[in-house]
C-alpha cells in the first residue's frame, strides 16, 4: 500500500462518527430497550434512522407527551430496522462442504459503500467478512479465525483488505475495537491483530515489517499505565503482582449496560446485592474476553450476577500479548531498531516467566486463570489451557502434561471441549467452539502431539459435517454429543443459535485441507 492509499484509510476511520446510540437517542433509546419494542435488544443499536437523529428526537420528545402515544408505531416510522441478508443465501443441494464455504464468502461480505450515514457502524475502508446472522459487522478475534479459511479458498484479497480495516483502527483508537460499532468502542477483544499480520506475511501478502507500528500501539494500549503500578496494584489492564510481575486482564472503559444487551443487563443487576455499575463492568470486561458467557468468569456457575471478569487473570490473553511481544521484538530487529527490539524481548521473557509463575498449575498439570483478588488459581480446566501451546510459551514437560489435562478432562466425541460446567451458558459444557479447536489443534502441532491433533480435527470436522449433511448449514457453535453424526447446534447464551458462521467457516475450511470428513 502506498503512503497515499494508508493515509485515505487512516481519514476514513478517524472521520467516523463515534456517538453511540445511547448517547446520540437519550431517553428515547432507554425507553426502546426497556420496553423491549423489539425482541433482541441489538435490533435498535442497529437500526438506521430516516431522518436527522437530533429532529427524530425532539419529534419523540413531543410526541411521547401525546394521548395514545405508541412507542412501537414511532420506532417503525423513524427507523429502518437491519435485515438479515445471510439468512437469504440458499445453499445449492449436493455441493461438497469445502465448495459450500467458500460460495459463502461473498454473502457474508460487506462493502465499504454499505456503511448508512448516521447509523452505529463504524465505516472501514476495505471490504470484510462478518459473522452471519445477528451479527451484522466485523468483529476482532472472530476474524483472524475467518482469514484462515480466506487463505486456505485463494481469497488473500480479503485477508489482506480485513488487515487493512483493522490497521487504521489500532492508529485511530489505539486498539481494535470488539466491533466496528459505535457501542463497542469502550473494548476491544483478544489481542490477535498479530496472528492475522503473521498469516498474512505467511502468505506473501505483506512485508515483515509492514505493520510494525500498529502492533507497538495495540500493546501500548493493553499496558497503559503499568509502569506506575507497585506490587498488588491494578490498573484497566494491567495487573501487577505480588512479586512485580505484569499480566493483564480483560477490561472495559464504561460501567453501564450495554447497549446491544441493555434490558438484559440492567435486569441481572437488579438480581445482584453488588452495586449495579460494578456489575455492568465485569459484564462488558467479559464481552471483552470473546467468552460471554461462561462459568469461566463467575463465582456460581451460571448465575452471572456473579461475574468477577476484572479479578481474572486469563490464560489465553496473556498468552497473545507475550506473542504481540515476540513478534515486535523480532520485526524490530528486522527493522534494525535493536533498542526496541531489546526492550520488547525482556517484556517477552518476563511475561513467560509471569506465566510460569502464576498460569501453569502443576497439581492440574495445566495453565489456569488466577484470581488476583484472592490470590488463588481458578479451579477448572478450560480450553484457553491450549493457548500457551498455540503461542509455544510452554515448555515441553509443560506441554505433555497439558495435552494429557485436555485429553482426560475436556475432549469430547465431537472435539475439545470448552469447559467442565454445564452452567446454560454457551461458552461452557456441552458446547464446542471452531477457534478453541484451531487454538488446541495448533497447540499440539507444536509440541507434535501430532496423533492427537489429527484426532480432534476428524472429531470436529465429523461434527461440522453431519450438521451439514442434515440440514445445509455451518452454525456458530455446536453441541459435542456422544455420536458426532447426529449432532446438533449449541446451546445456551443470551440470542439464539446463530447460521452463518464466519470462524466456523474459517477454521472448518482450513481444517479440510489434507483431511476427509469420513477421517
Amino acid at each position: 500500500m502506498t503512503t497515499a492509499q494508508r493515509e485515505a484509510h487512516l481519514a476514513s476511520v478517524a472521520q467516523a462518527d463515534t456517538l453511540t446510540p445511547a448517547d446520540r437517542y437519550q431517553e428515547l433509546f432507554v425507553a426502546v430497550q426497556m420496553e423491549r419494542v423489539f425482541d433482541d435488544g441489538k435490533t435498535f443499536v442497529d437500526a438506521v434512522p430516516r431522518g436527522r437523529p437530533l429532529a427524530i428526537l425532539e419529534q419523540y420528545r413531543a410526541d411521547v407527551r401525546l394521548p395514545g402515544f405508541d412507542l412501537a408505531a414511532f420506532v417503525e416510522r423513524h427507523f429502518v430496522p437491519p435485515g438479515t441478508p445471510s439468512r437469504e443465501y440458499v445453499a445449492t443441494p449436493g455441493r461438497s462442504l469445502a465448495d459450500h464455504i467458500d460460495d459463502l464468502w461473498p454473502v457474508l461480505t460487506r462493502e465499504p459503500r454499505a456503511h448508512p450515514p448516521a447509523s452505529s457502524v463504524l465505516p472501514l475502508p476495505e471490504p470484510y467478512v462478518i459473522p452471519g446472522g445477528r451479527f451484522r459487522e466485523v468483529y476482532y478475534w472472530d476474524s483472524y479465525f475467518t482469514m484462515l479459511g480466506l487463505a486456505a479458498s485463494g481469497r488473500l484479497d480479503l485477508v489482506r483488505s480485513m488487515v487493512e480495516d483493522f490497521a487504521p483502527q489500532v492508529e485511530t483508537y489505539g486498539h481494535v475495537p470488539n466491533g466496528n460499532r459505535t457501542y463497542y468502542l469502550s473494548r476491544s477483544q483478544p489481542p490477535v491483530f498479530v496472528l492475522m499480520v503473521e498469516l498474512l506475511a505467511r502468505h506473501g501478502g505483506c512485508d515483515e515489517t509492514e505493520f510494525l507500528q500498529q502492533l507497538l500501539l495495540e500493546h501500548r494500549w493493553w499496558t497503559e499505565g503499568s509502569e506506575r503500578l507497585r506490587p498488588a496494584e491494578v490498573r484497566n489492564h494491567c495487573v501487577r503482582l505480588e512479586d512485580g510481575s505484569l499480566l493483564n486482564r480483560y477490561w472495559d472503559h464504561n460501567d453501564t449496560p450495554r447497549e446491544e444487551m441493555y434490558l438484559t443487563d440492567v435486569l441481572t443487576a437488579g438480581r445482584s446485592q453488588r452495586p449495579d455499575h460494578e456489575v455492568y463492568r465485569e459484564l462488558r470486561a467479559c464481552a471483552a474476553s470473546g467468552w460471554d458467557f461462561s462459568s469461566r468468569w463467575c463465582d456460581e456457575p451460571g448465575d452471572l450476577t456473579s461475574t468477577r471478569t476484572t479479578a481474572i487473570v486469563p490464560v489465553d490473553l496473556n498468552a497473545f500479548l507475550h506473542r504481540l511481544e515476540i513478534v515486535i521484538a523480532r520485526q524490530s530487529r528486522a527493522a534494525g531498531d535493536h533498542d526496541t527490539a531489546q526492550q520488547y524481548q525482556i517484556l517477552a521473557d518476563q511475561r513467560r516467566g509471569a506465566i510460569d509463575r502464576w498460569l501453569w498449575n502443576d497439581d492440574a498439570g495445566a495453565y489456569l486463570d488466577f484470581d488476583w483478588q484472592r490470590g488463588a488459581a481458578r479451579e477448572a480446566v478450560t480450553a484457553a489451557t491450549a493457548a500457551p501451546l498455540f503461542v509455544g510459551v510452554a515448555n515441553s514437560r509443560q506441554a505433555d502434561r497439558t495435552v494429557e489435562a485436555l485429553r482426560q478432562r475436556l475432549l469430547r466425541p465431537g472435539g475439545i471441549g470448552t469447559s467442565e460446567h454445564e452452567s446454560g451458558q454457551q461458552w461452557d459444557k456441552p458446547n464446542g467452539w471452531a477457534p478453541l479447536q484451531w487454538l488446541t489443534i495448533g497447540g499440539l502441532r507444536r509440541y507434535r502431539h501430532t496423533e492427537f491433533a489429527d484426532e480432534i480435527t476428524r472429531r470436529w470436522l465429523r461434527t461440522v459435517g453431519a450438521l451439514y449433511q442434515r440440514e445445509t448449514k455451518l452454525v456458530e457453535k455446536y453441541t459435542l454429543v456422544p455420536d458426532p453424526d447426529h449432532t446438533f447446534g449449541g446451546s445456551g447464551g443470551e440470542y439464539p443459535l446463530q447460521d452463518g458462521f464466519g470462524w466456523t467457516n474459517g477454521v472448518t475450511r482450513r481444517l479440510l485441507r489434507g483431511h476427509t470428513l469420513d477421517g
